[in-house]
């Protein structure tokens, strides 16, 4: 019985979701070219600003026309707002509103409560985090190499609280120890839309703040292996 009714909640949903998405006119072909592209343009920054997150092509594609450039539309919007104190930037594979860089210092004076707060980080979680990014996916063990003392296990639950690191594959070095990986929430704490927007690697190796050649060829131990989460 417990089941039957599961199964007819489920269809219920799926049809008053059919409905309304039956009813929502994407296409506004009752319009005008100009007011339809303007409407679209409205609905898709409605949606960006509304969400906590990137939004992705396909989110965007559910209230718009399917002959719609989402493309052409966003390049409309950034010249729209292109006087605004905030702008529409693409960082982990979708858009979000940011407000410009040139105001940071002015909404710090002002004290005032923002959306997205920064983790703060010490130092060394900092250039941990740094390390997972540029050698991803990347063990316990090997991150302990590249700074030459041990990165605990509290660094790293400090780091997957922040959401800026996850569980990666399991290594396939002796003993199948974790590894981690950056998310997506990393790439849009920190303003990129992919990890090939990383600095560039050689010249953090040239400041000395990072070694990754100590991590592709030093031999880990059997002992360091043995103690990864």
């Amino acid at each position: 019985m417990i089941m039957v009714a599961s199964t007819a909640a489920r269809s219920t949903r799926r049809k008053t979701k059919d409905a309304r998405e039956h009813l929502f006119d994407r296409e506004l072909e009752g319009l005008p070219a100009e007011l339809r592209w303007r409407e679209w343009m409205l609905r898709a920054e409605a949606v960006i600003f509304a969400s906590e997150q990137p939004v992705d092509r396909e989110t965007l594609a559910r209230v718009v026309g399917k002959d719609c450039s989402i493309d052409l539309l966003i390049d409309d919007l950034r010249e729209e707002l292109r006087s605004r104190p905030y702008e529409i930037v693409s960082v982990a594979g979708g858009w979000q509103h940011r407000t410009r860089p040139r105001f940071g210092e002015t909404i710090l004076a002002s004290s005032a409560s923002t959306r997205s707060a920064a983790a703060a980080l010490s130092e060394f979680e900092t250039m941990v985090l740094v390390a997972v990014g540029y050698s991803q996916p990347v063990t316990r063990s090997e991150l302990s190499k590249v700074f030459g003392k041990e990165v605990s296990r509290d660094t790293i639950a400090a780091l997957r609280g922040t959401g800026f690191i996850a569980s990666g594959p399991r290594s396939p070095t002796p003993g199948a120890p974790y590894t981690y990986v950056t998310t997506k929430h990393f790439l849009s704490a920190f303003g990129m839309d992919t990890l090939r927007d990383l600095p560039d690697l050689e010249a953090l190796e040239d400041a000395g703040l990072l070694s990754r050649q100590s991590v592709q060829n030093e031999p880990l131990t059997a002992e360091v292996e043995g103690d990864e989460e």
